[in-house]
């Protein structure tokens, strides 16, 4: 099991590891990891793992199936590392920073849909440059979108503290409006790390998120579509 350190701290840049196997010559699993991986909507992270002068290029970070061990995918055949070598992990920083504001912006305007029209996720995708969400929404209509963006930019720029804990999946799974995806439940385990934006949103989620909402910046519509039954699509971004 992969300790998972920016499930409490998302701001971590820089962390020490052992290795705990080597996968195909190409997949790296450390004991620790401050790598997010391609999960829960999120694109992974990138960055580096660097053992003594040698640094080797993350270029995609995976869940393994069936098992909670983070994989970390290596540009090159990996050579001069081995099973127990300490190493020193770096993330991509400011593709990361893209994605946790891009994230916690995500949060808001399903609060939003979810308070307003009692839409929930049905599908989405955050990348560093856009992210898209699907709401289960009966009807198309963009001035619904444009109406919840304007509303997050307002929200965002209140400057609210961004709060994230972990309660008992008994207790958490009595808040109304804990989970926001209409296919998918917490993952079976007996605490849930929650993300909560007090007075707006509150999710079980397991992603990395800014403190504070000022740090969004503006929210922009990039489009919105009908992708049929309980699929209206909206793309969004963040100022740079």
């Amino acid at each position: 099991m992969t300790e998972l350190l920016y499930q409490y701290d998302s701001y971590l840049k820089e962390f020490t590891a052992k290795v705990l196997d080597i996968i195909e010559g190409m997949y790296v699993i450390l004991d620790r990891t401050a790598f997010h991986p391609k999960t829960g909507g999120l694109e992974s992270d990138t960055g580096y793992i660097i053992k003594g002068d040698i640094r080797y290029t993350v270029v995609e970070v995976l869940l393994e199936k069936h098992s909670s061990r983070v994989l970390h995918k290596i540009q090159v055949p990996i050579e001069n590392l081995k099973v127990d070598d300490e190493v020193i992990g770096v993330i991509n920083w400011e593709r990361r920073y893209r994605i946790m504001r891009l994230h916690t912006a995500s949060h808001i305007i399903a609060a939003i849909m979810y308070t307003k029209y009692n839409a929930l996720i049905t599908g989405g995708n955050i990348t560093p440059e856009y992210a898209y969400d699907d709401y289960s929404l009966e009807t198309f209509d963009k001035k619904v979108f444009e109406d919840a963006i304007a509303e997050a930019n307002s929200i965002v720029k209140r400057g609210i503290e961004v709060k994230i804990y972990w309660l008992n999946r008994e207790e958490a799974m009595k808040i109304p409006g804990i989970v926001k995806l209409a296919s998918r439940m917490p993952p079976s385990v007996s605490r849930l790390r929650i993300v909560e934006i007090p007075g707006i949103d509150i999710q079980a989620d397991g992603g990395p998120h800014v403190r504070n909402t000022s740090e969004i910046g503006e929210i922009m519509l990039i489009k919105a579509e009908n992708k049929g039954k309980n699929r209206k699509r909206l793309y969004f971004t963040v100022k740079p």
